[in-house]
């Protein structure tokens, strides 16, 4: 997920038998798993993305959201780094207006996590030979780890577990669960002064070691002996299967801890496939948020509806629900209208803004209106 520097601070193979219920802020807004892991959901559904700070008191987190039921949303995304404490301490504060809780967390990319920067090697290694660790692409904090070492697949999948095992909340939430962007959002390319047309050396990732040996092993081939990698399926399947692993034994996790699974996601498959190494329809997840963001592509508002409804497409026949994630500033309350309208018409099960603190009165005036049947 594409964000702002501005915004970061705001900004899952099996299962036989399982009943979860999830308790949201009507009955008939219940969200479960049957015992065949069907999604089944009754009405449309209200979300946002924020972040905690632990240094917050419970009363201002007990203010923020008290605005966020009595407004409509039926759920919460909390980012709290991490942390299962501060997340259990948010679980109560939230049920308390009757807010569905889910644990956000970034997942491939880690910015400031003190474990893994006690381990260089676990991070991701770009074509012209650069890592994360210490030279990230971009921005200061794309600290991304590499999908297919061991010790920080596991590193990862141990963070999804503590905070799985909170009590009360209703999904684990993966975000950033992809590599690097080999390709960024058109809207941001000026700000990085970039011109991207083809799969540039430095934005490729990973060609760690462990990568690129485990690939040889399999298809008797070297990705550093490659004069253009980017037409090389085997490659490329190979890295979106590293992604896809993570994410089913996330799904695993979550599960066996009477979780959810859900993912914030690149607009649509085919899209997501292009930038950023993520196939999200192939994946073993019970909801996707897809960042329908439609400001970073030079897009209007009727591209959400387009971008809704090849996600909804793409995921017929699986067990997925979608609930489109849109991005509310610089849009205007009749063009969150209209938004709302776009996803909905087109086979969205919900929506989720990102921001919580960043939605306006006239906006929230539109929020509850458009529940009203």
């Amino acid at each position: 997920m594409i964000k702002l520097t501005k915004f970061l601070p705001f900004l899952a193979l099996f299962i036989f038998t399982l009943n979860i219920s999830c308790e949201t802020k009507k009955e008939t807004a219940t969200t479960t798993i049957s015992k065949n892991s069907e999604v089944k959901k009754d009405t449309f559904k209200f979300w946002t993305w924020i972040t905690a700070e632990k240094t917050r008191t419970d009363a201002s987190f007990d203010e923020e959201f008290k605005k966020y039921g009595d407004n409509g949303l039926d759920a919460i995304l909390i980012n709290t780094y991490g942390d299962p404490e501060l997340l259990a301490r948010l679980v109560p504060i939230a049920k308390k207006h009757n807010l569905e809780v889910h644990a956000w967390m970034f997942t491939m990319n880690r910015p400031g996590d003190k474990v893994a920067e006690q381990h260089p090697e676990w991070y991701a290694v770009s074509r012209d030979g650069k890592s994360c660790f210490d030279e990230p692409p971009y921005v200061g904090y794309y600290k991304w780890l590499c999908p297919t070492r061991k010790e920080s697949r596991e590193h990862i999948l141990g963070l999804i577990e503590r905070l799985a095992k909170v009590e009360g909340i209703a999904s684990f939430h993966l975000d950033y669960i992809r590599y690097s962007d080999i390709f960024l959002p058109i809207g941001l390319l000026p700000k990085y002064d970039l011109k991207q047309e083809t799969e540039l050396p430095e934005y490729d990732f990973c060609y760690c070691d462990v990568c690129t040996a485990e690939f040889e092993k399999e298809h008797h081939k070297n990705p550093n002996d490659f004069s253009n990698p980017a037409i090389d399926l085997e490659w490329k399947n190979f890295r979106l299967n590293k992604v896809k692993e993570i994410v089913d034994q996330a799904y695993k996790i979550t599960h066996e801890n009477g979780k959810l699974l859900t993912a914030a996601v690149f607009p649509y498959p085919e899209m997501a496939d292009h930038m950023v190494r993520q196939r999200w329809d192939k994946w073993q997840v019970d909801a996707v948020l897809p960042m329908i963001y439609n400001v970073f592509y030079n897009e209007e508002i009727d591209w959400i509806g387009y971008a809704t409804k090849q996600g909804v497409e793409d995921l017929k026949g699986r067990n997925t629900e979608l609930h489109t994630g849109i991005y509310v500033p610089e849009m205007t309350a009749e063009q969150l209208k209209e938004a709302i309208y776009q996803a909905k018409n087109n086979g969205a099960n919900g929506v989720s803004f990102f921001d919580g603190p960043a939605i306006t009165e006239q906006q929230w005036q539109v929020i509850k209106a458009s529940q009203k049947p």
